[in-house]
């Protein structure tokens, strides 16, 4: 889903690559599409099938892509060469083997020299090894696009997830409301396929009326293991009691580990509770009305008053969480936060150490945390 797009003087190769296999799909045949000439018909695109069963077969598949770019197209016109899905430029043994290196040494050196101006070369591929030779080539000489898949395991992911989603539904002009970008994010966890999908769904059954509700992605959309624990996190915050204990009892029902549970949904959502709340009361912070309002108010802050918060992995703050948190961290007291840590600290140890009813100890947790 991250683009990079590299431009270079060349205007006549062009890649297409990344981990988000149905992004680098569509925009790969799109760009076919628009570099063809519609003149030359049927000899105006050459495409090579780049999925080889085995290192043979996708040295032969490369060869062929040389003699392609080598050859001259019909009647003086211009052709379009497509190395489609190419599956040997990663890291396995198809693409390890000396056939496969040898092969893609010959199509680099080709690229180097350059060919006609009557030849356009776009390759495609979702497994790229981008430490060989090969890909420092393609950086080098095309025009490439890179769309990798986001890791929704690592933090931060659902900013740039957001901001995709909501990219891709002001092309459509639907109009999300804070609270169900967020939920729409959760529920299809940066998957470019199902989003796309859950839009399209969404856009049908809006017709006239472009406004996107949290009550409908609710409705329409899969509620999906991260999205039911995306709306137990929401619970706690809003202090939702029946719904929160709903759903531990759902994610129970669906297999979930209860120490699982505790872990990624409830310590978390407390956790960030007590830290946007002692951060809004000793900078008399407002809540905010979207994440990413907060975002932009704890950037401002000294280093000082943000040391000792929780970080990405490139050492930004991560922000969106706390964001959401600051949004309901009002109904909460200090001290009543507080106490609810510790309530999950008792409930992890009764979890790993006795054979009390999971659901009871997970029960008492949110109660103690949302009750009166």
């Amino acid at each position: 889903m991250p683009k990079t797009k590299v431009k270079t003087a060349s205007t006549s190769i062009y890649a297409v690559v990344g981990s988000d296999e149905a992004e680098v799909k569509h925009v790969a045949a799109e760009l076919a599409a628009k570099l063809a000439t519609p003149d030359a018909g049927d000899f105006g695109l050459e495409i090579i099938d780049g999925a080889a069963d085995n290192a043979e077969q996708a040295a032969a598949r490369i060869r062929s892509t040389i003699e392609a770019l080598q050859t001259f197209p019909f009647f003086g016109s211009t052709k379009v060469v497509w190395l489609k899905n190419a599956n040997f430029l990663g890291d396995d043994q198809k693409a390890r083997s000396a056939a496969v290196q040898s092969a893609l040494e010959e199509l680099s050196a080709l690229i180097e020299r350059g060919f006609g101006p009557e030849v356009t070369f776009l390759i495609s591929a979702t497994e790229v090894d981008k430490r060989r030779g090969f890909y420092k080539t393609l950086v080098k000489r095309t025009e490439l696009e890179v769309f990798d898949r986001l890791d929704s395991t690592r933090a931060g992911w659902e900013e740039e997830a957001t901001e995709s989603v909501r990219s891709r539904a002001k092309k459509r002009k639907l109009q999300f409301d804070d609270d169900a970008l967020d939920l729409f994010v959760l529920l299809t966890g940066g998957d470019t396929r199902q989003i796309e999908n859950e839009l399209e769904k969404i856009d049908t059954f809006l017709g006239k009326d472009r406004a996107a509700r949290v009550e409908l992605v609710r409705e329409l959309v899969p509620l999906s293991r991260a999205g039911v624990i995306f709306e137990l996190s929401n619970a706690l915050a809003r202090r939702d009691l029946n719904l929160a204990l709903t759903l531990v009892r759902r994610l129970l029902e669906q297999g979930e580990n209860a120490v699982g549970i505790l872990l990624v949904a409830i310590v978390p959502t407390v956790r960030n509770l007590l830290l946007a709340k002692d951060l809004m009361e000793q900078h008399r912070l407002r809540p905010p009305h979207s994440p990413f309002q907060f975002i932009s108010v704890i950037n401002r802050l000294p280093a000082k008053a943000t040391d000792h918060l929780p970080r990405k992995k490139d050492g930004s703050i991560n922000a969106y969480a706390l964001g959401i948190a600051a949004q309901h961290a009002h109904q909460f007291d200090t001290s009543d936060l507080i106490e609810a840590m510790r309530a999950c600290l008792d409930a992890n140890l009764k979890l790993v150490t006795t054979q009390l009813d999971h659901e009871l100890i997970l029960t008492e947790v949110v109660v103690r945390l949302l009750g009166e």
